[in-house]
């Protein structure tokens, strides 16, 4: 009798394993049903779901990042997942990158208007206002907005996807890139780096992507010098001083450190005159009222010329958009410690000294680990020049001994030149966008959605049109 009952025993324990599980699939499937946008308020119809709300990171202090999701336009179950972080730091990825780049609307006036060159065509993309205090992002204790780093900010955003897996499990095992621009330049390498380092997790991570980026603050900002005066916003004499009394690196260095030299001074405000007010260093072909959201930037152009970046044509509309009640209910957002969301955070304390922190070698340490790296430049910003970022490049593929397999050469979109480009073995790119700015898929959202196709797929950009 005794061996005769085993086999019942056993089916009997294996049902009740599959109804634990499937409850468990159920509960976790529901999590994200939460989250489900129906309709945000004046969208097209889509055929593609979104989602949006707050994962929390610290249940004790009520830390909680908030996240917007756009599913993949066409069969999202074959798409890869991408993560993209906008920088600052303290700039929101949902008014920055989703809102004014490469999501799948743009606000004009009452309406949302669809965005044909969407980078969730190619990927299920997902934005995250990142870090605490950004954005909708908020904690109920506000001494998490105080001395916030780069280590706090790579913690939470690898505690934020583990937890955000829970709530899409379906997406666990998909392929991962990383992508970013700016201060994502830090925010980056430095996840990608935990996520290697964090045995308890497997991340499926396929590679990472860098949009004009701050990768060695020293190299990155003393390249501002040639390129103003290469496309003739300082004079001869200027350029020397720039680069001989007073280089830019050392400026901010001092600035952050509360003691500008007055020699500096001098130098920095003559460039300030020379430049212009009126032209946008984040493009400087653009008029100043068609350009990108520039303020997610402020941090890399200290005292008043952080003002004169922020581009008030466009910012207005996203501000005004997502400070609508009914836009806020349909993203399930709310606002915590603050009267209204904002593109940059005012109330976060961020360490920018941290700008000085190098994560060149992080990348070095992805490449190493197997983690494909692009780094990409839209070629009229003159905040953080494609020469700065190409001659790190260049100089990380010769200490890896990386021999250059695409010469450098132009890559094309449609009939015309998107750029020019050089690689080195199959783990190592450097990319430009012709005619972008610091915020390239704004500027140029064609050429922005063929580099990024041919990122996802891992070839060389196009030679031919």
């Amino acid at each position: 009798m005794t061996s005769l009952s085993l086999p019942w025993k056993t089916i009997v324990v294996a049902l009740v394993l599959l109804h634990i599980t499937s409850s468990s699939m159920k509960a976790r499937a529901s999590l994200s049903e939460l989250d489900r946008i129906s309709l945000l308020p004046g969208q097209p119809q889509v055929g593609f779901q979104q989602y949006s709300g707050y994962v929390t990171v610290d249940e004790k202090k009520q830390r909680a990042l908030f996240y917007y999701f756009a599913e993949a336009e066409i069969d999202p179950a074959s798409k890869p997942l991408v993560l993209w972080l906008n920088g600052g730091p303290g700039c929101s990825s949902l008014g920055v990158g989703a809102f004014s780049e490469n999501g799948p609307f743009r606000p004009s006036g009452e309406v949302l208007v669809r965005n044909e060159h969407s980078w969730n065509r190619e990927a299920n993309m997902l934005y995250l206002e990142t870090p605490i205090g950004v954005g909708f992002s908020y904690s109920t204790d506000t001494s998490s907005y105080e001395a916030v780093n780069d280590h706090i900010t790579a913690r939470d955003n690898l505690l934020f996807l583990q937890k955000w897996f829970e709530k899409f499990p379906q997406y666990k095992n998909r392929s991962l890139f990383i992508t970013g621009e700016s201060y994502a330049g830090h925010y980056v390498p430095q996840l990608a780096e935990l996520m290697l380092q964090y045995k308890e997790y497997q991340f499926n991570l396929k590679g990472i992507a860098l949009g004009n980026p701050v990768l060695e603050y020293t190299t990155d900002f003393n390249s501002r010098a040639e390129f103003f005066w290469s496309h003739g916003l300082i004079s001869d004499s200027t350029y020397k001083m720039f680069t001989s009394v007073c280089n830019y690196s050392r400026y901010v260095s001092e600035y952050y450190r509360g003691s500008v030299s007055p020699i500096c001074s001098r130098v920095m405000s003559q460039v300030s005159r020379e430049t212009s007010k009126f032209v946008d260093k984040y493009d400087v072909t653009l008029d100043v009222c068609i350009s990108s959201v520039f303020s997610q930037s402020k941090v890399l152009l200290p005292q008043q010329q952080v003002t004169e970046a922020i581009d008030v044509c466009v910012e207005d509309e996203i501000v005004n958009y997502l400070n609508r009640p009914d836009v806020q209910k349909a993203l399930h957002a709310r606002l915590v410690g603050v009267r209204q969301w904002a593109v940059c955070s005012n109330i976060l304390d961020y360490q920018l000294l941290d700008v000085e922190i190098p994560t060149i070698t992080i990348v070095g340490k992805l490449i190493k680990a197997g983690i494909p790296v692009l780094v990409y430049s839209g070629d009229q910003d003159s905040v953080i020049p494609l020469t700065g970022s190409r001659t790190l490049v260049h100089g990380l593929a010769e200490q890896l001994g990386l021999n250059t397999t695409v010469p450098y050469r132009v890559w094309f979109e449609g009939q015309q030149v998107g750029g020019w480009t050089q690689a080195y073995g199959n783990m190592l790119s450097f990319a430009t966008i012709r005619g972008a700015s610091h915020e390239a898929p704004f500027s140029q959202p064609e050429r922005s959605l063929v580099l990024f196709r041919s990122f996802l797929e891992g070839r060389p950009l196009p030679e031919v049109f």
